[in-house]
Protein backbone atom coordinates (compact mmCIF):
# COMPACT_ATOMS: atom_id res chain seq x y z
CA UNK A 1 0.00 0.00 0.00
CA UNK A 2 2.79 2.43 0.88
CA UNK A 3 4.55 1.63 -2.38
CA UNK A 4 1.38 2.50 -4.24
CA UNK A 5 1.01 5.77 -2.36
CA UNK A 6 4.60 6.80 -2.92
CA UNK A 7 4.89 5.73 -6.55
CA UNK A 8 5.19 8.54 -9.12
CA UNK A 9 2.08 9.38 -11.16
CA UNK A 10 1.74 8.06 -14.69
CA UNK A 11 2.85 10.34 -17.49
CA UNK A 12 -0.75 11.07 -18.47
CA UNK A 13 -1.70 12.18 -14.96
CA UNK A 14 -1.09 15.88 -14.35
CA UNK A 15 0.85 16.64 -11.19
CA UNK A 16 -1.19 18.21 -8.42
CA UNK A 17 0.54 21.33 -7.12
CA UNK A 18 1.43 21.20 -3.46
CA UNK A 19 0.91 23.96 -0.94
CA UNK A 20 3.00 27.09 -1.19
CA UNK A 21 6.03 27.22 1.13
CA UNK A 22 5.15 28.56 4.56
CA UNK A 23 6.13 32.18 5.15
CA UNK A 24 5.15 34.97 7.45
CA UNK A 25 2.97 37.95 6.60
CA UNK A 26 4.31 40.43 4.06
CA UNK A 27 6.10 43.58 5.26
CA UNK A 28 3.14 45.83 4.54
CA UNK A 29 0.45 43.64 6.10
CA UNK A 30 -1.60 46.06 8.22
CA UNK A 31 -4.89 44.20 8.42
CA UNK A 32 -4.86 42.18 11.66
CA UNK A 33 -8.25 43.64 12.58
CA UNK A 34 -9.60 41.69 9.60
CA UNK A 35 -7.57 38.50 9.91
CA UNK A 36 -4.25 37.69 11.53
CA UNK A 37 -2.08 35.20 9.62
CA UNK A 38 -1.48 32.15 11.78
CA UNK A 39 1.44 32.46 14.15
CA UNK A 40 4.06 29.73 14.06
CA UNK A 41 3.02 28.27 17.46
CA UNK A 42 -0.64 28.20 16.43
CA UNK A 43 0.16 26.64 13.06
CA UNK A 44 2.35 23.99 14.69
CA UNK A 45 -0.34 23.13 17.25
CA UNK A 46 -2.97 22.95 14.51
CA UNK A 47 -0.81 20.60 12.44
CA UNK A 48 0.01 18.37 15.42
CA UNK A 49 -3.63 18.10 16.49
CA UNK A 50 -4.71 17.40 12.92
CA UNK A 51 -2.16 14.60 12.78
CA UNK A 52 -3.71 13.09 15.92
CA UNK A 53 -7.13 13.34 14.28
CA UNK A 54 -5.98 11.25 11.31
CA UNK A 55 -5.60 8.18 13.52
CA UNK A 56 -8.16 6.09 15.37
CA UNK A 57 -6.20 5.19 18.48
CA UNK A 58 -8.41 5.94 21.52
CA UNK A 59 -5.38 7.42 23.26
CA UNK A 60 -5.13 10.01 20.50
CA UNK A 61 -8.74 11.01 21.07
CA UNK A 62 -7.97 11.42 24.75
CA UNK A 63 -5.06 13.68 23.79
CA UNK A 64 -7.37 15.83 21.67
CA UNK A 65 -9.74 16.29 24.60
CA UNK A 66 -6.74 17.14 26.77
CA UNK A 67 -5.65 19.82 24.28
CA UNK A 68 -9.10 21.36 24.56
CA UNK A 69 -8.89 21.34 28.35
CA UNK A 70 -5.44 22.93 28.20
CA UNK A 71 -6.75 25.67 25.93
CA UNK A 72 -9.53 26.45 28.38
CA UNK A 73 -7.03 26.60 31.21
CA UNK A 74 -4.85 29.04 29.27
CA UNK A 75 -7.90 31.14 28.42
CA UNK A 76 -8.93 31.19 32.08
CA UNK A 77 -5.52 32.58 32.99
CA UNK A 78 -5.85 35.26 30.31
CA UNK A 79 -9.36 36.29 31.35
CA UNK A 80 -8.88 35.97 35.11
CA UNK A 81 -11.51 33.25 35.24
CA UNK A 82 -11.94 29.67 36.39
CA UNK A 83 -11.54 26.97 33.73
CA UNK A 84 -15.16 25.84 34.06
CA UNK A 85 -16.27 29.40 33.27
CA UNK A 86 -14.73 28.98 29.80
CA UNK A 87 -16.14 26.99 26.89
CA UNK A 88 -14.90 26.75 23.31
CA UNK A 89 -17.52 27.85 20.80
CA UNK A 90 -17.08 27.61 17.01
CA UNK A 91 -16.92 31.38 16.46
CA UNK A 92 -17.55 34.77 18.00
CA UNK A 93 -20.97 34.95 16.36
CA UNK A 94 -21.91 31.50 17.64
CA UNK A 95 -20.88 32.50 21.15
CA UNK A 96 -22.95 35.67 21.00
CA UNK A 97 -25.94 33.69 19.74
CA UNK A 98 -25.45 31.35 22.69
CA UNK A 99 -25.58 34.34 25.03
CA UNK A 100 -28.68 35.75 23.33
CA UNK A 101 -30.43 32.39 23.52
CA UNK A 102 -29.55 32.10 27.20
CA UNK A 103 -30.79 35.52 28.32
CA UNK A 104 -34.55 35.23 28.56
CA UNK A 105 -36.90 38.19 28.89
CA UNK A 106 -38.65 40.22 29.97
CA UNK A 107 -36.21 43.10 29.78
CA UNK A 108 -34.19 45.21 27.40
CA UNK A 109 -30.67 44.81 26.09
CA UNK A 110 -28.86 47.99 25.09
CA UNK A 111 -26.81 47.90 21.89
CA UNK A 112 -24.81 50.96 20.83
CA UNK A 113 -25.79 52.12 17.37
CA UNK A 114 -22.91 51.45 15.01
CA UNK A 115 -21.91 48.20 16.71
CA UNK A 116 -20.40 45.55 14.46
CA UNK A 117 -23.34 43.49 13.08
CA UNK A 118 -22.15 40.30 14.81
CA UNK A 119 -23.00 41.96 18.12
CA UNK A 120 -26.45 43.05 16.95
CA UNK A 121 -28.06 40.20 15.06
CA UNK A 122 -28.15 37.64 17.91
CA UNK A 123 -30.24 40.03 19.99
CA UNK A 124 -32.51 40.94 17.10
CA UNK A 125 -33.15 37.28 16.30
CA UNK A 126 -34.16 36.37 19.85
CA UNK A 127 -36.19 39.50 20.55
CA UNK A 128 -39.79 38.32 20.51
CA UNK A 129 -38.71 34.70 20.86
CA UNK A 130 -38.29 34.75 24.61
CA UNK A 131 -35.34 37.11 24.64
CA UNK A 132 -35.20 40.74 25.74
CA UNK A 133 -36.19 43.57 23.47
CA UNK A 134 -33.43 45.51 21.75
CA UNK A 135 -32.85 49.22 22.23
CA UNK A 136 -30.25 50.94 20.09
CA UNK A 137 -28.30 53.64 21.89
CA UNK A 138 -27.22 56.58 19.77
CA UNK A 139 -23.75 57.64 20.94
CA UNK A 140 -24.63 61.29 20.18
CA UNK A 141 -22.04 61.98 17.51
CA UNK A 142 -19.52 59.52 18.88
CA UNK A 143 -19.07 55.90 17.87
CA UNK A 144 -18.86 54.53 21.38
CA UNK A 145 -20.87 54.50 24.57
CA UNK A 146 -19.55 56.30 27.62
CA UNK A 147 -20.46 55.71 31.26
CA UNK A 148 -22.38 59.01 31.34
CA UNK A 149 -24.34 58.12 28.20
CA UNK A 150 -25.09 54.66 29.61
CA UNK A 151 -26.34 56.21 32.83
CA UNK A 152 -28.84 58.33 30.88
CA UNK A 153 -30.25 55.25 29.14
CA UNK A 154 -30.38 53.03 32.21
CA UNK A 155 -34.13 52.64 32.65
CA UNK A 156 -35.55 50.01 35.05
CA UNK A 157 -36.30 47.56 32.23
CA UNK A 158 -32.65 47.32 31.11
CA UNK A 159 -31.15 43.93 31.92
CA UNK A 160 -27.95 44.00 29.86
CA UNK A 161 -25.53 46.02 27.77
CA UNK A 162 -23.68 44.37 24.91
CA UNK A 163 -20.62 46.17 23.58
CA UNK A 164 -17.42 45.62 21.65
CA UNK A 165 -14.28 45.82 23.76
CA UNK A 166 -12.68 47.68 20.85
CA UNK A 167 -14.58 49.48 18.11
CA UNK A 168 -13.75 47.83 14.80
CA UNK A 169 -13.52 51.13 12.91
CA UNK A 170 -12.17 53.71 15.33
CA UNK A 171 -10.05 51.49 17.57
CA UNK A 172 -11.62 53.01 20.70
CA UNK A 173 -11.06 50.83 23.76
CA UNK A 174 -14.24 50.58 25.80
CA UNK A 175 -13.97 51.41 29.52
CA UNK A 176 -15.41 48.08 30.58
CA UNK A 177 -14.88 48.52 34.31
CA UNK A 178 -16.58 51.94 34.31
CA UNK A 179 -19.49 50.61 32.24
CA UNK A 180 -19.95 47.68 34.62
CA UNK A 181 -19.88 50.02 37.59
CA UNK A 182 -22.78 51.97 36.08
CA UNK A 183 -24.68 48.78 35.28
CA UNK A 184 -24.21 47.39 38.76
CA UNK A 185 -24.36 43.72 39.79
CA UNK A 186 -27.99 43.26 38.72
CA UNK A 187 -27.39 43.91 35.01
CA UNK A 188 -25.13 42.01 32.64
CA UNK A 189 -22.17 43.37 30.70
CA UNK A 190 -21.74 41.27 27.57
CA UNK A 191 -18.53 41.86 25.60
CA UNK A 192 -17.50 41.04 22.06
CA UNK A 193 -13.73 41.05 22.62
CA UNK A 194 -12.40 39.89 19.26
CA UNK A 195 -10.86 43.26 18.33
CA UNK A 196 -9.06 43.55 21.65
CA UNK A 197 -8.07 40.12 22.89
CA UNK A 198 -4.43 39.60 22.03
CA UNK A 199 -3.91 43.24 21.02
CA UNK A 200 -4.17 45.18 24.27
CA UNK A 201 -4.96 44.55 27.94
CA UNK A 202 -8.69 44.35 28.58
CA UNK A 203 -10.66 44.90 31.77
CA UNK A 204 -12.01 41.39 31.29
CA UNK A 205 -12.93 40.92 34.94
CA UNK A 206 -15.71 43.48 34.41
CA UNK A 207 -17.41 41.30 31.79
CA UNK A 208 -20.13 38.92 32.90
CA UNK A 209 -20.11 37.26 29.47
CA UNK A 210 -17.24 37.61 27.01
CA UNK A 211 -16.78 36.09 23.57
CA UNK A 212 -13.78 36.19 21.25
CA UNK A 213 -12.64 34.22 18.25
CA UNK A 214 -8.97 33.63 17.58
CA UNK A 215 -8.59 34.57 13.91
CA UNK A 216 -7.61 38.20 14.40
CA UNK A 217 -5.14 39.47 17.01
CA UNK A 218 -4.51 36.06 18.58
CA UNK A 219 -3.47 34.76 15.14
CA UNK A 220 -4.98 31.34 15.83
CA UNK A 221 -7.17 30.88 12.74
CA UNK A 222 -10.83 29.96 12.57
CA UNK A 223 -12.85 27.27 14.30
CA UNK A 224 -12.56 28.14 17.98
CA UNK A 225 -13.74 31.05 20.11
CA UNK A 226 -13.60 31.67 23.83
CA UNK A 227 -16.97 31.82 25.56
CA UNK A 228 -16.69 33.15 29.11
CA UNK A 229 -19.72 32.96 31.38
CA UNK A 230 -18.92 33.92 34.94
CA UNK A 231 -20.39 32.04 37.87
CA UNK A 232 -21.89 35.27 39.19
CA UNK A 233 -24.44 35.30 36.36
CA UNK A 234 -24.74 31.61 35.47
CA UNK A 235 -28.02 31.09 37.36
CA UNK A 236 -29.67 33.87 35.36
CA UNK A 237 -29.02 32.11 32.05
CA UNK A 238 -30.88 29.21 30.46
CA UNK A 239 -28.92 26.74 28.27
CA UNK A 240 -30.66 28.04 25.17
CA UNK A 241 -28.33 26.48 22.58
CA UNK A 242 -27.01 23.80 24.90
CA UNK A 243 -27.13 20.42 23.19
CA UNK A 244 -26.04 16.91 24.06
CA UNK A 245 -22.49 18.08 24.76
CA UNK A 246 -23.79 20.55 27.33
CA UNK A 247 -25.59 18.09 29.60
CA UNK A 248 -24.31 15.85 32.38
CA UNK A 249 -26.00 12.68 31.09
CA UNK A 250 -26.35 12.89 27.29
CA UNK A 251 -27.60 9.27 27.11
CA UNK A 252 -30.13 9.56 29.91
CA UNK A 253 -33.51 7.92 29.45
CA UNK A 254 -35.29 11.24 29.89
CA UNK A 255 -34.46 14.55 28.28
CA UNK A 256 -33.46 17.25 28.71
CA UNK A 257 -30.83 16.02 31.12
CA UNK A 258 -29.36 18.41 33.72
CA UNK A 259 -26.90 20.90 32.19
CA UNK A 260 -23.21 20.73 32.88
CA UNK A 261 -21.86 23.28 35.35
CA UNK A 262 -20.30 26.42 33.95
CA UNK A 263 -20.04 27.65 30.40
CA UNK A 264 -20.13 24.12 28.95
CA UNK A 265 -23.91 24.11 29.50
CA UNK A 266 -24.18 26.37 26.45
CA UNK A 267 -22.34 24.10 24.00
CA UNK A 268 -24.29 22.46 21.20
CA UNK A 269 -21.54 19.92 20.51
CA UNK A 270 -17.86 19.19 21.05
CA UNK A 271 -15.31 21.79 19.93
CA UNK A 272 -13.14 21.63 16.85
CA UNK A 273 -10.16 20.02 18.58
CA UNK A 274 -7.39 21.15 16.20
CA UNK A 275 -8.77 24.70 16.34
CA UNK A 276 -8.88 24.45 20.13
CA UNK A 277 -5.23 23.41 20.17
CA UNK A 278 -4.35 26.37 17.94
CA UNK A 279 -6.10 28.97 20.10
CA UNK A 280 -4.55 27.47 23.23
CA UNK A 281 -1.08 27.68 21.67
CA UNK A 282 -1.76 31.26 20.58
CA UNK A 283 -2.69 32.28 24.12
CA UNK A 284 0.42 30.58 25.51
CA UNK A 285 2.50 32.41 22.91
CA UNK A 286 0.93 35.69 24.02
CA UNK A 287 2.19 35.03 27.53
CA UNK A 288 5.60 34.00 26.19
CA UNK A 289 5.83 37.45 24.56
CA UNK A 290 5.25 39.15 27.90
CA UNK A 291 1.47 39.09 28.08
CA UNK A 292 -1.17 41.56 26.88
CA UNK A 293 0.54 44.59 28.43
CA UNK A 294 3.86 44.03 26.63
CA UNK A 295 2.24 43.05 23.34
CA UNK A 296 -0.21 45.93 23.56
CA UNK A 297 2.57 48.45 24.18
CA UNK A 298 4.40 47.24 21.07
CA UNK A 299 1.28 47.33 18.89
CA UNK A 300 0.31 50.79 20.11
CA UNK A 301 3.80 52.15 19.45
CA UNK A 302 3.77 50.77 15.90
CA UNK A 303 0.30 52.17 15.29
CA UNK A 304 1.35 55.57 16.65
CA UNK A 305 4.19 55.67 14.10
CA UNK A 306 1.81 54.79 11.27
CA UNK A 307 -0.70 57.45 12.31
CA UNK A 308 2.09 60.01 12.58
CA UNK A 309 2.99 59.27 8.95
CA UNK A 310 -0.59 59.74 7.74
CA UNK A 311 -0.93 63.02 9.64
CA UNK A 312 2.22 64.32 7.95
CA UNK A 313 0.56 63.51 4.62
CA UNK A 314 -2.41 65.70 5.57
CA UNK A 315 -4.79 62.91 6.46
CA UNK A 316 -7.61 63.08 8.99
CA UNK A 317 -7.46 60.45 11.74
CA UNK A 318 -10.77 59.20 13.09
CA UNK A 319 -11.08 60.00 16.80
CA UNK A 320 -7.67 61.63 16.74
CA UNK A 321 -8.19 62.96 20.26
CA UNK A 322 -8.10 59.55 21.90
CA UNK A 323 -5.55 59.21 24.69
CA UNK A 324 -2.75 56.65 24.43
CA UNK A 325 -4.67 54.09 26.47
CA UNK A 326 -8.06 54.79 24.90
CA UNK A 327 -6.98 53.46 21.49
CA UNK A 328 -6.22 49.79 20.92
CA UNK A 329 -4.53 48.39 17.80
CA UNK A 330 -6.72 50.09 15.18
CA UNK A 331 -6.29 53.51 13.59
CA UNK A 332 -8.37 54.85 10.71
CA UNK A 333 -7.73 57.76 8.35
CA UNK A 334 -8.98 59.50 5.23
CA UNK A 335 -7.10 61.67 2.77
CA UNK A 336 -9.11 64.83 1.98
CA UNK A 337 -9.49 65.51 -1.72
CA UNK A 338 -8.69 61.93 -2.72
CA UNK A 339 -11.03 59.14 -3.72
CA UNK A 340 -10.89 56.54 -0.91
CA UNK A 341 -11.06 53.67 -3.41
CA UNK A 342 -8.04 55.08 -5.23
CA UNK A 343 -6.17 55.56 -1.95
CA UNK A 344 -6.86 51.95 -1.05
CA UNK A 345 -5.74 50.71 -4.49
CA UNK A 346 -2.56 52.80 -4.31
CA UNK A 347 -1.67 51.36 -0.92
CA UNK A 348 -2.30 47.85 -2.15
CA UNK A 349 -0.12 48.44 -5.22
CA UNK A 350 2.64 49.57 -2.86
CA UNK A 351 2.40 46.32 -0.91
CA UNK A 352 0.25 47.66 1.95
CA UNK A 353 -2.74 45.51 2.93
CA UNK A 354 -5.45 47.51 4.70
CA UNK A 355 -9.25 47.58 4.94
CA UNK A 356 -11.43 50.31 3.44
CA UNK A 357 -14.73 51.20 5.09
CA UNK A 358 -16.46 53.80 2.92
CA UNK A 359 -14.28 56.92 3.11
CA UNK A 360 -11.96 55.52 5.79
CA UNK A 361 -8.81 53.39 5.52
CA UNK A 362 -8.17 51.17 8.53
CA UNK A 363 -4.67 50.34 9.77
CA UNK A 364 -4.11 47.49 12.22
CA UNK A 365 -0.49 46.36 12.76
CA UNK A 366 0.91 43.70 15.07
CA UNK A 367 4.12 43.02 16.95
CA UNK A 368 5.55 41.41 13.82
CA UNK A 369 5.00 44.56 11.74
CA UNK A 370 8.44 45.93 10.82
CA UNK A 371 9.39 49.60 10.80
CA UNK A 372 9.66 49.36 7.01
CA UNK A 373 5.86 49.25 6.86
CA UNK A 374 5.66 52.85 8.05
CA UNK A 375 8.18 53.87 5.38
CA UNK A 376 6.12 52.11 2.71
CA UNK A 377 3.00 53.90 3.93
CA UNK A 378 4.71 57.30 3.90
CA UNK A 379 6.04 56.74 0.37
CA UNK A 380 2.64 55.65 -0.96
CA UNK A 381 0.88 58.66 0.59
CA UNK A 382 3.60 60.96 -0.72
CA UNK A 383 2.94 59.59 -4.20
CA UNK A 384 -0.75 60.39 -3.82
CA UNK A 385 -0.40 63.87 -2.35
CA UNK A 386 2.39 65.02 -4.67
CA UNK A 387 0.97 63.59 -7.88
CA UNK A 388 0.54 66.38 -10.44
CA UNK A 389 -0.72 66.51 -14.00
CA UNK A 390 1.97 66.73 -16.69
CA UNK A 391 1.87 67.23 -20.41
CA UNK A 392 2.17 63.78 -22.00
CA UNK A 393 5.46 64.69 -23.70
CA UNK A 394 7.06 66.23 -20.63
CA UNK A 395 9.20 63.89 -18.54
CA UNK A 396 8.42 63.63 -14.84
CA UNK A 397 11.10 63.86 -12.19
CA UNK A 398 11.55 60.90 -9.91
CA UNK A 399 10.80 61.41 -6.23
CA UNK A 400 13.86 60.92 -4.07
Amino acid sequence: MNDQINSPPEASTPAVPGPAPARGPMVGYLDYARVGPLSRPAAAALAAATALATRIDPADLDRLFALSDAARASAARLLDARPHEIALAPSTSNGLFSAAAALHGPGTVLVPRGEFPANLYPWLRFAGRGGPTVRLVDPAGQRHITPDLLRRHLTPDVTALTVSAVDSLTGHLAPLAALKEVLGPGRLLIVDAIQGLGAVPLEADAADILVSGGQKWLRAGWGAALLLIRDRCAERLAPGLGGWAGVAEPFATRHPAPPLPGAAAHLATNPDFPAAAAIGAAIDDLFDQGGPAAVGACIRATLADLLDRVRRAGADVLLDGLGPHERAGIGTFRLPGHDPANVHRTLEAAGLITTRRDEWIRLSPHTSTPGAAADLLAEALHTLTHRTTHHPQEPTCPIN
